[in-house]
């Protein structure tokens, strides 16, 4: 073999290759293509928000807590932890096989750097106040974290296994400033790398070799096709190019449904879809009947029958129904008819000082999708007919949409939504104190706001419950947003794919999935 010229060699070991047999589906990189809707604003875990961003962050990043494929809380980064008798302090043990993607070890200081990033106000981060009610973290050696708390936090290790409160690598940000979190930069400690990045089309991870539990990841690359038009999603879905879609067309859900069979995922959710006010300009920010007038007259069984139709509930509460520990009041009208809310509402439309000769002038904004803009066309049609004025929509990409809600300059009202990030009804509350980053609308209240205060210094959790089931009694009755329906989650799988679990939470990590071989 020594004497065998070079080209004659190149053959010869070609020759072996091609009579090797057919290729094993083992030797093959198994692929996972997920429809995610809209594009991530960013995965730098500190200055995103959005659920898109959350659920690609949760494949290339890892909490201290995570969730098994059901919503049950397991161990993540952590490998162990205690909590002390008065519950004010929480000692977390790091897995000591814990790496991040370039090999080197997760260490405790690793999350307290990120902590401090992530209340650190030159951050500027959207869930900032998530850390709150701690008071020091610090790390007690590489592996053990020590958490200490203000008050009793009973959803704290919910709270843990959000991608705000993250480990990151101090190396990375020293390195590429806040660059650090895109393609080739952005380490690791989840079970996926991110690898690329084609803005407004395609995001690729590949899987971490690192990873602590590599050896139980089955799949070796996740695709995650960007793509708002929910009906555009099912067509590649039809032909093969996606194996799950983030959502359902609904206007072709019946359809979808009697074809699909059990490859549809339809699961109660604990999501509210809402429009919200901008009550720091007028007209809403000093009219409490207009804001009334306009919830009322919206006919939500109505937006959920015909146009949603998916199983979703109409809203009359702020917190959603299943939330632990928790009975969500309601809003003062939700036991009336349609046709009743209708009068009350032309009532109070009046009082506000709009007539058919004065109408209001009003837009509202929404962000693309066939199902924002259905359920858009329904309420700008449920408001000319009840109250008599014509509402200009306005279309508007996710990030812009986002961008005006912060700056509550041109808004007036606008659509959102809000998803639990963890199981308490102060995920839902919470979003509307008046320092919140996630508080659109601009609400202020200080009965709110002392309420939720006098709630987190309760340790008798049904006490607690009291104080935060008045709190949204004081909030829906100040109306600075408008609830419409609580989501279900709804998803096609292929058959094919191994280890999908339905979850109030719709967190469907991609570690746990696994594709079953062709039979």
């Amino acid at each position: 073999m020594k004497s065998m010229p070079l080209l004659l060699l190149i053959v010869a070991l070609s020759g072996i290759v091609a009579c090797g047999g057919p290729e094993k589906a083992s030797d093959r990189t198994s692929v996972l293509n997920r429809g995610l809707g809209t594009e991530p604003e960013s995965l730098d875990a500190h200055k995103s928000r959005s659920v898109q961003a959350a659920a690609v962050l949760r494949d290339i990043g890892e909490g201290l807590i995570s969730y098994t494929t059901t919503g049950e809380l397991t161990s993540g980064a952590a490998e162990s932890w205690e909590i002390s008798d008065d519950r004010l302090t929480y000692t977390f043990h790091l897995k000591p096989n814990a790496k991040w993607s370039n090999g080197d070890s997760v260490t405790a200081e690793h999350f307290v750097f990120s902590a401090a990033r992530l209340r650190d106000p030159a951050t500027a981060a959207f869930y900032a106040q998530f850390l709150g009610d701690v008071s020091t973290l610090t790390a007690a050696d590489n592996e053990t974290l020590l958490i200490n708390l203000k008050r009793p936090t009973p959803y704290l290790l919910s709270l843990l296994t959000h991608p705000a409160t993250f480990p990151m690598h101090p190396g990375s940000l020293a390195e590429y400033g806040d660059g650090f979190a895109r393609p080739g930069k952005l380490l690791s400690n989840g079970a996926y790398v991110l690898t690329s990045w084609v803005p407004g089309s395609l995001l690729t991870l590949n899987r971490n070799m690192h990873y602590w539990n590599n050896a139980a990841t089955a799949i070796d690359e996740i695709r995650y096709h960007v793509q708002s038009l929910v009906a555009v999603e099912l067509s590649r879905y039809r032909v093969g190019e996606l194996d799950i879609t983030s959502e359902v067309p609904s206007d072709t859900f019946q359809q979808v449904k009697n074809e699909y069979g059990d490859q549809l995922h339809i699961t109660p959710e604990q999501n509210v879809y809402y429009y919200g006010y901008n009550l720091t300009k007028e007209p809403f920010g000093d009219s409490l009947e207009l804001r009334q007038a306009l919830s009322m007259a919206i006919d939500r069984e109505l937006l959920v029958e015909k146009i949603t139709s998916r199983g979703e509930a109409p809203a009359y509460s702020w917190v959603p129904p299943g939330v632990e520990n928790y009975e969500p009041p309601e809003l003062s009208y939700a036991t009336l008819s349609q046709e009743e809310r209708n009068k009350i509402a032309q009532g109070l439309y009046k009082t506000a000082g709009y007539d058919e000769e004065n109408p209001l002038q009003l837009e509202l904004r929404y962000n693309t999708s066939d199902t924002h803009r259905r359920i858009a066309l329904a309420i700008q049609s449920m408001w000319r007919d009840v109250l008599g004025f014509q509402v200009t929509l306005i279309n508007e990409e996710f990030q812009v949409l986002l961008a005006n809600m912060r700056d509550r300059e041109v808004t007036q009202v606008f659509r959102s939504s809000w998803s639990g990030d963890y199981n308490d009804a102060y995920a839902f509350l919470g979003t509307l104190q008046s320092e919140n980053a996630a508080n659109m609308p601009g609400y202020a209240s200080e009965e709110f706001d002392a309420l939720l205060e006098q709630a987190a210094e309760q340790t008798d959790l049904d006490r607690r419950r009291l104080y935060l089931e008045e709190a949204e009694r004081v909030m829906l009755a100040d109306h600075p947003a408008i609830p419409i329906y609580f989501y279900v989650s709804k998803h096609l799988v292929k058959p094919n794919i191994a280890g999908w679990g339905d979850n109030v939470l719709d967190y469907h990590y991609s570690q746990h999935l696994s594709l079953k071989a062709a039979e």
